[in-house]
């Protein structure tokens, strides 16, 4: 399959593509927010062009020239990345332990803990906390990432199916599979017990081993090869994903993360996965 070097900005009038003359590219296809230039099957992208690029936030990868329908699955991460929080840091607000639990989090999703022992010893600091800071997480607190309402219809319409796996917890996942009408959730369930956390996740921990199994899970029950995935999400227990799918995106991810993606989003929002493809 032929590759592409695609760009994407929200206004190309703005920017200064001089960088892009030394590498003798031909003629891009347009679409209002994209430029795609055929390339050859080894290109990479100078890395003096990159930073250019990154200078004026232009998302840049390249990729296989392919339609966004010929797509199977996509895969995505939760915290981060379909929403813009980190839900356990926010219900640990709601304990006044929002700091301490933040920082294991940051760690975490740089990789430097282990994830299953970092999640159960952060649960097990909201321990006695009312589930009503669940719902009020999810009513006052938690936004939708930008892009992600249009990605979904993108999906829908293209029929393309959507797998939500998240090291978070099922509250949330199953409540925006709820909204948003996608096909598939797997988190974390947190123990409650008359109305109160009781800082136990019950049953296995959804961690970078679980996401890369259900990725091959589902791409098996689909029938599809591993060509026809698409894996994005922004911490280090995203990894074995990104690197499974035909196509890993890290979306404002750690530094860990983008180097192990074949595209990254840096400055446009999950809109942007669909601006990938044809």
């Amino acid at each position: 399959m032929p590759n592409v070097l695609v760009l994407q900005h929200s206004d190309f009038s703005r920017c200064d593509l001089r960088a892009l003359h030394s590498l003798k590219l031909a003629e891009p296809q347009y679409t209002p927010h994209s430029l795609r230039f055929a390339v050859a099957e080894d290109f990479t992208l100078p890395a003096a062009t990159k930073t250019e690029l990154d200078r004026q936030e232009i998302d840049a990868a390249v990729l296989p020239d392919m339609a966004f329908n010929d797509l199977g699955l996509i895969v995505s991460d939760m915290d981060s990345t379909l929403i813009t929080i980190e839900c356990i840091d926010e219900i640990a607000a709601g304990a006044g332990l929002k700091e301490q639990v933040a920082e294991i989090t940051e760690r975490t999703m740089r990789g430097e803990l282990d994830f299953e022992q970092s999640l159960r010893s952060r649960v097990a600091l909201l321990k006695g906390l009312d589930e009503q800071f669940l719902y009020d997480v999810y009513e006052n607190v938690l936004q939708l990432s930008p892009g992600s309402e249009y990605l979904l219809a993108e999906c829908k319409k293209h029929d393309v199916k959507f797998l939500l796996v998240s090291g978070g917890f099922t509250f949330f996942t199953e409540r925006l599979q709820q909204r948003l009408g996608f096909e598939y959730q797997f988190a974390n369930v947190l123990e409650i017990t008359d109305g109160k956390l009781t800082g136990q996740v019950l049953g296995d921990v959804v961690d970078a081993q679980r996401k890369q199994d259900l990725l091959n899970e589902y791409r098996d029950k689909l029938g599809l090869t591993a060509s026809k995935t698409l894996a994005v999400g922004d911490g280090a227990n995203d990894i074995p994903m990104l690197e499974t799918a035909g196509i890993g995106i890290a979306y404002r991810a750690k530094p860990k993360t983008q180097l192990h993606a074949d595209a990254c989003i840096n400055f446009g929002g999950l809109e942007r996965i669909r601006g990938w493809f044809r």
